[in-house]
């Protein structure tokens, strides 16, 4: 069991939980409830009573939501001329007082609803030096819980005797975050989750991108790295009381997790065992979470050793390329063992036959990635290539070069190839990589990692290929925007989509592969079967695989059509049609034509003309790759300017738009966006620019004694 399983193996064992919902969670940033996010806490609450767990609440917000009811209230009782003296602060006793009504109001009714009872329950510091108070509270406690009452506890405020109410830290609770770490000590509780809102302890002010999330609070490692930022804007102590709070509770033996009450369903998470928040325990410290490596750190590992990788003679990087090729077919037996057990979990976890599919390396899949690095190996060195060179002056030559990116960070789904093609293309564009494959196939990747990073020399670093094994690990990844370059989503659309709204790293990639064939008028038949079956049957998994099939209304009548169905059919493509191909094939109507089946399924549908194609094809298609086959050169024509996707063919398969058979050597994924690369990416797709000036002692001086004569220099 890894320390990260053992971290989290006790959440199964929780029965009864204490959550404390922080004012910032409660309230919203003018003061008024939040009632969205109130309403979501609650229904949380109900569903986990329903699954038997014992919930105990305590809520802050009170004196904050009554200071916002009395600001309004004396507004309205206040004459103009009492508008203009100085406005005294609000007495906070009468704020908590009139505020704990409201907030218990509300969680009644919000409670009730739900078909839930809950029970107001306020307490005082005082209170609990009292031994008989505390036996009563447990009986009380006890018997709420019974009868499936959920009990919420708030400090009563209002008659605290502390000097400094909101200041005052002496006795034996001085906050709803202490209160909630005795009250899980007094309770017997398995476990405390304080709400926050930020998603968890972090090492230096959330605000701060160089802040780091921490997972796992390891008191020996952590309390003297970690720097607070500003208190609550509306409660007493932030994350300082909170953190104080759990590392009391979790050294008596309870459990604690910090976490953003402002996510869905966090306290579900927690309790299923997701890495969500700040883990608090007694035992973190006999945990080896100091032995693993960090996003950032692994970030920054990359780019070192990119750094020494483009140090290197062009002779030195393809050496390592071409060991690469080698290492893979000598471990061919090994990579093969582990890829077949992936392909036999997934298969017995009824994966679907699609990712199944793109999960197997097949037979002779090493030798071609093996010849596949070899043929990069021996294209033209592509760091530091001169693409334009100019003489600014008399002795100033300036020089446009080529140059790495830097740090990629790759997250693809199912295919254990792609990681060798990234890792390859990465090798030979001198920049560094993190990748992030699919679970499905975690040995396969694991073993290629390995083994690739192994024929690494040490003068470069096994680091510059950085393995991330958690998905856990993305949300902070994706935050990295001042180590990590350019983000490459490869998978579902779903995937693409999220990251891209994940993040501020330029992000390279598409989101759906629906790739349109249209058969034009003046198609040769013969030609147009042998293009629509291989872009529809040659795997029918891929990205590039036609989904949409577009036939030019004169082929009904000629009998075109039903030539290119009969042989669809044949090879046992289920069909789907728009409005007129449902009609004259009597085929089940598609839901959508925006649809990447990714399976021996497509799409029909008869279009007037090649106008009426592309129409189609903007409005529905994903600008990946579309088709056109036909005889009329004209036609065509129109049909290539046109389309305004990233790859558009005549008279050939979709499935032509791929990197190794564009002569790529291999391609990191295939991108629809219209900025940096478009199409299949490989090792150009992977480079920027920069700009060298060569000069003799020239200064600008105002420009004055400098004779511009800015003219190219033919290389």
């Amino acid at each position: 069991m890894s320390d990260l399983d053992r971290s989290r193996a006790f959440f199964n064992d929780v029965k009864r939980l204490i959550i404390k919902v922080g004012t910032a969670v409660v309230t919203r940033a003018d003061g008024r409830l939040a009632l969205g996010r109130l309403g979501a806490l609650c229904e949380q609450i109900k569903d986990l009573s329903s699954l038997g767990y014992e919930v105990i609440v305590v809520t802050s917000g009170a004196v904050g939501l009554g200071r916002q009811r009395l600001k309004y209230r004396r507004f309205v009782n206040s004459s103009f001329s009492d508008l203009q003296k100085p406005q005294v602060d609000l007495d906070g006793k009468a704020c908590a007082a009139v505020g704990q009504n409201s907030l218990m109001a509300l969680y009644d009714t919000m409670f009730s609803q739900l078909d839930v009872t809950s029970a107001q329950l306020l307490v005082t510091d005082r209170d609990f030096k009292n031994k008989d108070f505390r036996k009563q509270l447990d009986e009380t406690v006890q018997s709420l819980l019974a009868l499936r009452v959920i009990p919420i506890f708030n400090e009563n405020d209002a008659v605290s005797t502390r000097k400094a109410p909101y200041e005052d830290s002496s006795g034996i609770f001085w906050d709803n975050d202490s209160l909630a770490a005795l009250l899980a000590l007094e309770l017997k509780a398995d476990l405390l989750v304080l709400l926050s809102d930020v998603e968890g302890l972090y090492s230096g002010p959330p605000s701060d991108p160089r802040s780091k999330l921490i997972h796992t609070y390891i008191k020996e490692i952590h309390q003297s790295e970690i720097t607070f930022g500003d208190k609550s804007r509306v409660g007493r102590g932030g994350m300082t009381a909170k953190v104080k709070a759990a590392v009391n509770a979790a050294y008596a033996g309870i459990p604690v997790v910090i976490t953003s009450g402002y996510a869905p369903e966090n306290i579900i998470k927690v309790l299923q065992g997701e890495r969500v928040g700040t883990l608090f325990h007694q035992d973190a410290h006999l945990w080896a979470l100091d032995k693993e490596v960090g996003g950032r750190e692994m970030a920054v590992a990359a780019r070192e050793s990119s750094r020494r990788l483009q140090a290197l003679s062009s002779q030195d990087r393809n050496k390592i390329l071409l060991d690469v090729a080698d290492a893979l077919e000598a471990n061919e037996k090994l990579i093969n063992i582990e890829n077949e057990a992936d392909v036999v979990a997934a298969q017995e976890a009824g994966l679907e036959k699609s990712l199944i599919s793109r999960l197997a390396l097949k037979p002779g899949k090493i030798k071609s990635l093996a010849n596949t690095i070899r043929v990069l190996a021996n294209m033209d060195d592509p760091i530091g290539c001169i693409l334009k060179r100019n003489e600014l002056a008399d002795g100033l030559v300036l020089e446009k070069t080529s140059s790495p990116l830097g740090v990629l960070l790759i997250i693809f789904e199912s295919r254990p190839d792609a990681l060798v093609q990234i890792a390859s293309l990465a090798i030979r564009s001198g920049n560094g990589l993190l990748l992030k494959g699919g679970k499905e196939a975690k040995r396969s990747n694991a073993i290629l990692h390995k083994v690739i990073t192994t024929a690494i020399p040490d003068t470069v670093g096994g680091k510059l290929i950085g393995l991330v094994t958690s998905i856990d690990e993305i949300p902070d990844l994706l935050k990295l925007d001042d180590v990590i370059d350019l983000v490459i989503p490869r998978g579902s659309s779903k995937l693409v989509s999220k990251i891209k709204s994940s993040t501020k790293i330029p992000v390279l990639g598409h989101a759906d592969g629906i790739c349109h064939v249209y058969v034009d008028k003046s198609a040769n038949i013969e030609m147009a079967k042998r293009v629509v079956l291989d872009a529809k049957v040659d795997y029918p998994a891929a990205c590039n695989a036609m989904e949409t099939l577009l036939v030019h209304q004169d082929l009904v009548h000629s009998g075109g059509l039903n030539e290119l169905i009969a042989d669809l059919r044949t090879e046992g493509v289920t069909l789907f049609g728009g409005q007129r191909a449902c009609k004259e094939l009597n085929i089940p109507e598609a839901h959508t034509f925006h649809h990447e089946y990714n399976s021996m399924a497509c799409t029909v549908e008869i279009v007037d003309d090649e106008h009426a194609a592309i129409d189609h094809i903007h409005q529905h298609g994903s600008a990946h790759t579309d088709c056109i086959v036909a005889e009329d050169h004209d036609v065509a024509e129109v049909f290539l300017r046109q389309v305004d996707s990233a790859a558009v063919f005549h008279n050939a398969s979709t499935r032509f738009c791929d990197g190794a058979r564009f002569g790529l050597g291999a391609e990191v994924g295939i991108s629809t966006s219209r900025i940096h690369a478009r199409g299949p990416v490989g090792v150009e797709g992977l480079l920027t620019t920069r700009w060298i000036l060569r000069g003799c002692g020239q200064v600008v001086n105002a420009d004055q004694g400098v004779i511009y004569t800015h003219k190219d220099i033919t290389m």
